[in-house]
């Protein structure tokens, strides 16, 4: 079982363009979809899909849609009760794979609420052999909020994944637990490691780098996705650079919680660093070459065709 948190869940709206953006214009288009989402609803799905038991926990209000969308997908999940509705975002995609997001802030959060939802995720962690925390925080939520649930878990408790940027991710850094594994995108490395983003989408050897010194931190795996230029796997003893397969884009929405679904369900076969890397590089472009927020399934992913090598990164500065 592998438990994941979506603290901010939302309903994902998209609308495939059927030409460029035009603002200020009235355009129109065939069809939209709607997905229940959110960051650790989208890995939970598509870990499910590729055959590996989930429970999303996630606070929504007993009567709304967004439950009810959930179960006929069969996702099991737990919902702590809160008065406000769930969030709709906004994805906007073009022909050539641009895609512009508007994402609504989410329902705030009181104080019972976040004490409610670490409960649930504790309480539904036992025995679980991994727990997700991933996304934005909504407000009320206060920004410790993973690394109070990392806490409560404690050592002998399952392994810890985190995908989330800024306050939150920095304030897993100073709790008593560090996570097992986390996955940041070139910015958000940059944000706690220091360097340029770009700069390390640009040089995997020097992303390599920066990966290993934030396993210098406590971190024992970085899961480094770099877009287009690929992915990186950084523990004490590898660094290893997977690189892009060569898909069409259609959408980006959803490539980053499918790179860390697909790392999850290598895990969960026991597999090796690089397996575990090529699986992950492989469900991430899977994602991408879906409409929206469209998740993969496994037929459509091709671990064996990823090339992974090793990278020897100098010593990170302060190293």
């Amino acid at each position: 079982m592998i438990v994941t948190l979506t603290a901010n869940p939302s309903h994902d709206r998209t609308v495939a363009l059927p030409d460029r953006l035009e603002r200020g214009a009235v355009q129109r288009v065939p069809a939209a979809t709607v997905e229940p989402a959110g960051k650790g609803v989208n890995v939970a799905r598509a870990i499910r899909a590729g055959g590996v038991d989930t429970l999303a926990v996630l606070p929504a209000a007993d009567d709304d849609p967004y439950l009810d969308a959930l179960a006929r997908r069969g996702q099991a999940h737990r919902s702590v009760p809160i008065a406000e509705p769930v969030r709709t975002n906004i994805t906007l995609s073009e022909p050539d794979g641009t895609t512009t997001k508007i994402n609504e802030p989410g329902p705030t959060l009181d104080g019972g609420a976040v004490d409610a939802l670490v409960d649930a995720v504790v309480e539904a962690a036992t025995g679980a052999a991994w727990v997700v925390l991933s996304g934005s925080l909504p407000p009320g939520a206060p920004a410790d909020l993973y690394a109070t649930i990392t806490d409560r878990l404690g050592d002998d408790g399952a392994a810890v994944a985190i995908d989330t940027s800024g306050p939150p991710l920095h304030a897993l850094l100073s709790g008593t637990r560090r996570p097992d594994l986390v996955k940041p995108n070139a910015h958000e490395l940059a944000e706690l490691v220091g360097g340029d983003g770009d700069a390390y989408e640009a040089d995997p050897a020097l992303a390599g780098r920066a990966a290993r010194a934030l396993v210098g931190r406590g971190i024992a795996t970085v899961l480094l996705t770099l877009g287009a230029a690929g992915t990186i796997a950084a523990t004490t003893d590898r660094v290893l650079f997977a690189e892009p397969l060569p898909i069409e884009p259609v959408s980006t929405v959803g490539a980053g919680d499918s790179s860390l679904a697909g790392w999850l369900l290598a895990v969960s076969r026991g597999a090796d660093l690089a397996t575990c890397l090529r699986w992950a590089t492989a469900w991430g472009a899977a994602a991408v070459s879906l409409p929206g927020s469209t998740l993969p399934s496994p037929d459509l992913t091709r671990p064996d065709d990823v090339v992974v090598v090793d990278l020897d990164p100098e010593e990170p500065p302060g190293g």
